[in-house]
């Protein structure tokens, strides 16, 4: 006879009862195991939910048990919204939150623990659309050029990675995490392949090409780089032969911000956003960009054609003759 699976260990929240505690825990495990969501999301709607169960501590004033939690009514959820909201919450974190929370009352629901029906009854907070910010073309190909860097106090084989890494982002459009993420034996060496499998968002994985010329700068910062650099092990390595940290390629960027005249808004994602805003200028089908940014809706891949129409809109006016 199958053994049944281990329960998640007790989880102790401010303000909730064991009873909503022990949910919480089985509802993070299902996420986990079932639905194979990232750490960070799982970490996120952990958190959200310790929020609102802290809030409606206070709100209601006595601790939050399973019961008085199925009884909640769309006025609480709505209380809680404002609450974060004056704390100059941005509207994005708040649907976050709002998501969150459906998820565990559909969870709570399901398991026949009760009908939380004021959570789907809460309309989702309006989002203020921003157009992503790319690079010019000639200043993403600088940020990938090691001798940018060259009056920089820090060894070579550092100025090499940060280059190859840069050139990752722009020449692929992967998520930092997607490329701090690759195993040595993931990249092919130059002239042997052009394509590199990437584990993204979800855990899932996805094939995108990569340039022979970015290649050549991986392996230039392969040969250089000091520790080993095992088939299993990251590809990307900090000072001390570690797993290389994002934050380290964030200030690697904030350094050239200032050197190459850039504004705040070029970080590394924004090579990302540069390289999808780039293919598309030059023709790229909206599907194909899909894919290759691992977009799950082609809505959120869509954004990327406002920017294209501002810069056809902005040639036009400046170009036609009765503009």
């Amino acid at each position: 006879m199958a053994k049944a699976p281990p329960s998640p260990p007790p989880l102790v929240l401010d303000g909730a009862a064991s009873d909503l505690a022990a949910e919480m825990a089985q509802w993070l495990m299902h996420l986990r195991a079932e639905r194979r969501l990232s750490a960070k999301t799982l970490e996120a709607y952990a958190r959200d939910l310790r929020q609102f169960l802290q809030f409606l501590c206070r709100h209601w004033g006595g601790e939050v048990t399973l019961g008085r939690f199925a009884r909640l009514e769309a006025g609480d959820v709505r209380a809680f919204m404002a609450a974060r909201r004056s704390d100059a919450i941005a509207g994005r974190s708040l649907m976050r939150s709002l998501a969150g929370l459906r998820s565990f009352g559909r969870f709570l629901e399901r398991e026949g623990k009760g009908r939380v029906g004021a959570l789907a009854a809460v309309r989702a907070p309006k989002i203020k659309k921003s157009l992503p910010k790319p690079l010019p073309v000639s200043a993403a190909k600088r940020l990938a050029d090691s001798t940018e860097r060259a009056g920089e106090d820090r060894p070579q084989w550092v100025l090499d990675r940060d280059a190859a890494v840069m050139a990752l982002l722009y020449g692929s459009g992967l998520r930092i995490s997607e490329a701090l993420g690759l195993k040595r034996r993931d990249v092919p060496a130059p002239g042997k392949g052009d394509t590199l499998t990437v584990l993204g968002k979800g855990n899932k994985t996805r094939m995108v090409p990569v340039l022979d010329a970015v290649l050549h700068l991986i392996a230039d910062y392969a040969t250089a780089c000091p520790y080993s650099l095992p088939p299993d092990g990251p590809m990307f390595v900090g000072a001390k032969g570690g797993p290389l940290s994002p934050r380290i390629i964030q200030l690697a960027m904030e350094r050239l911000r200032g050197g190459l005249g850039l504004p705040d808004s070029a970080t590394p994602h924004a090579l990302r956003h540069s390289f999808a805003t780039h293919l598309l200028s030059r023709g790229g089908d909206l599907r194909a960009i899909q894919e290759l940014l691992g977009h799950a809706s082609l809505s959120t891949t869509q954004i990327y054609t406002g920017i294209d129409t501002e810069r056809l809109l902005e040639v036009y006016a400046s170009a036609h003759p009765r503009a």
